[in-house]
């Protein structure tokens, strides 16, 4: 049900033609779908101030409604309908067959608005105004590597419909990436919207990412800390070999350079490499016997500071 034009706009019943004007321009601008995209209740307002211009700011349609012979909504009163049948043809016709006063009105307000106005004559619908539609905010979830490495991927609406859209390499969690023209409908010949895609980006059991660097934990055997050797890497990309050094410690990091995040502008990031030690499970009695050497013949304490050599 549609509610009192008068009260829609605040103002008295007494207003002056320019004082209703006056009033709907300000709603109309405050209360207009592309300054709130995706704001239902907003755009209802918007369409309730416009329908209550529409009756009083067209001053024969105001006589109409406050003798009664329509309602709020441009509709003849159910006492008066059979006037109908007998009224020419451009009588009693709803509110969205917009008159000379409120063709005027609107499309001051829409060249405001959008710098569009409208020139000459002839009627125009509130919906033949161009405007741009409201911006569509979405969300989407990928994986690590996907955002690192870029992909395309299918955003499903719901309407049932879906997107197809491109994961741009190097894409930070929880950043917004913009579809131009995916939104919702424009009004009149104006564009669609556009659709705000957040993506939130899966965490990696192996990688993290600390800037335009990856960061990975490599294990290694206890030969290998202690000789050295070639090992097999693994990257965002492919596997690279790295040469690990004679005599490192877990934690000591290693940096892979040019292979971690290529930015869209900008040199690639590097992967760092953690090393981390790791025993066998179940120790021999070989392995046994040499720890214990180890243990006789070294004087080695981790746990002490260190002295420095001059």
């Amino acid at each position: 049900m549609h509610e009192d034009p008068y009260k829609v706009l605040g103002v008295a019943k007494t207003a002056t033609q320019d004082e209703i004007r006056k009033a709907y321009r300000k709603l109309a601008k405050k209360l207009h779908p592309d300054l709130h995209p995706g704001d239902a209740s907003k755009q209802a307002e918007f369409q309730a101030v416009t329908a209550a211009h529409d009756i009083i700011g067209d001053p024969e349609k105001r006589k109409r409604f406050d003798a009664g012979e329509i309602d709020a909504s441009g509709q003849e009163r159910p006492e008066r309908q059979y006037y109908q049948q007998y009224a020419d043809t451009g009588a009693g016709r709803r509110y969205d067959q917009a008159g000379p006063g409120g063709y005027e009105d609107l499309s001051d307000l829409f060249s405001d608005l959008f710098g569009n106005r409208q020139q000459g004559g002839g009627r125009r619908t509130y919906q033949e105004f161009d405007a741009r539609g409201a911006d569509m905010r979405y969300h989407l979830e990928v994986d690590f590597l996907d955002a690192a490495r870029g992909a395309r991927r299918s955003l499903s609406l719901p309407d049932g419909s879906a997107i197809e859209m491109t994961i741009p390499a190097g894409l930070k969690d929880g950043q917004t990436l913009r579809l131009k023209g995916k939104g919702g409908a424009g009004m009149g010949r104006g564009p669609a919207g556009d659709a705000l895609v957040t993506v939130n980006v899966r965490p990696h059991p192996s990688f993290a990412r600390d800037g335009d660097d990856i960061e990975v934990e490599l294990p290694i055997t206890f030969d290998e800390a202690v000789l050295g050797g070639k090992v097999e890497v693994p990257t965002i990309g492919d596997p690279v070999s790295m040469t690990i050094p004679a005599g490192v410690s877990s934690g000591h990091r290693l940096r892979l350079k040019g292979k971690g995040i290529k930015p869209a502008k900008g040199p690639a990031g590097d992967q760092l490499v953690r090393l981390k030690i790791v025993l066998p499970e179940k120790m021999d009695d070989e392995m046994a016997e040499i720890a214990r050497r180890w243990r006789a013949h070294v004087r080695h304490d981790p746990r002490k500071p260190q002295r420095r050599s001059k």
